[in-house]
């Protein structure tokens, strides 16, 4: 059994983080919604083709796997890229081709962009742009919701990270319903891995800058990484982050390859991908002292998006309830809180 990287993950990896290097610099991310600079990068990707990463070649897609969805979901986290990606890219393929297969080709052309709503909370990440709103499935159960908001009208939410573009919309007009179990199941969990992905992406970005800033930033004369417990704090993020890496990864091939019970790397990657972040971000501000909260620099970007993120599509306590009860320890009765 192999885990690392194939050749052709390795690839498309490389070409996805040129477009992000080249288009998604922080000030990108700073410009927000509805920018030139957000719609150079969105479609920089589109050229790529990473709207039809899981979409059949048969269906004008690439005909990938779960595999290249945490290579590709990993340099979006890295990158902070201010699009919804997890939901065009990892979510809307198999709940189009069930609900509304006439929508795919707008998909894979990277015409049609689309939002998602796990919870059905009317909040949508990066919505005042989509076409479309995947509402509902959290968990990987119920049905989910497809809703044409295209012509609805968008308001502003208040979000952690300004970047995020958290909208509602009213008056949205609804075009399909899904409620095949496994169709439901399978979004759930290409959105929890997409997510954990991502984590993994900005974890690596944040401890970066931590390191880069404290070879460069001096006190009494000698770099602030030389002291002790500077390494100790970079040294712990770096541990977590490399204990959950490698579990994100197993939960990608174990759903590329329909491993039964594959559930339980799937809530132990998503658990350890937040819990990693939450450690490597505050090891980064603490090393970065106040300027990390200011605006004016980048860590707060990343790390902004990572205190959002940590939440979205279960978060580590929910996953780890979830997977106490799979186990047959959890409270019978008591639903994990989202």
């Amino acid at each position: 059994m192999r885990f690392a990287p194939s050749d052709e993950q390795r690839e498309l990896e490389a070409v996805v983080r040129q477009v992000l290097a080249d288009r998604c610099p922080p000030e990108t991310v700073r410009a927000g919604a509805g920018s030139a600079q957000v719609a150079s990068l969105a479609e920089g990707l589109a050229g790529l083709g990473v709207a039809g990463l899981l979409v059949a070649e048969d269906d004008g897609g690439l005909g990938l796997d779960e595999n290249y969805l945490v290579s590709v979901f990993e340099q979006i986290g890295y990158g902070a890229a201010p699009l919804p990606l997890t939901a065009t890219l990892a979510v809307a393929p198999a709940v189009l081709v069930s609900g509304a297969p006439a929508l795919l080709a707008s998909l894979v052309e990277g015409s049609l962009t689309v939002g998602a709503d796990p919870a059905a909370t009317g909040r949508v990440a990066f919505g005042s742009g989509v076409d479309l709103v995947l509402s509902g499935g959290f968990g990987g159960a119920g049905r989910i919701e497809v809703f044409d908001v295209s012509e609805a009208t968008a308001s502003a939410l208040p979000s952690v990270d300004f970047a995020l573009d958290l909208t509602e919309h009213a008056d949205a007009r609804l075009v399909a319903t899904v409620d095949d179990p496994q169709v439901v199941r399978l979004a759930w969990e290409r959105g929890v891995l997409a997510a954990s992905a991502e984590l993994i992406g900005l974890s690596r970005r944040m401890l970066e800058l931590a390191v880069e800033h404290v070879r460069a930033r001096e006190q009494f004369g000698v770099p602030i990484g030389s002291f002790q417990a500077v390494k100790h704090h970079l040294a712990t993020a770096l541990l977590q982050l490399e204990f959950a890496a490698p579990v994100v990864a197993t939960a990608g091939f174990e759903l590329a390859a329909g491993v039964p019970g594959r559930l339980r790397s799937l809530a132990t990657a998503k658990a350890l991908a937040s819990e990693a972040a939450h450690v490597v971000g505050r090891a980064a501000l603490q090393c970065h002292g106040a300027i990390g909260y200011t605006t004016e620099y980048d860590l707060q970007l990343f790390l902004k998006r990572s205190w959002a993120l940590e939440s979205s599509w279960g978060s580590s306590s929910w996953h780890r309830a979830a997977l106490l009860e799979d186990l047959g320890v959890g409270l019978t009765g008591v639903r994990p809180a989202s």
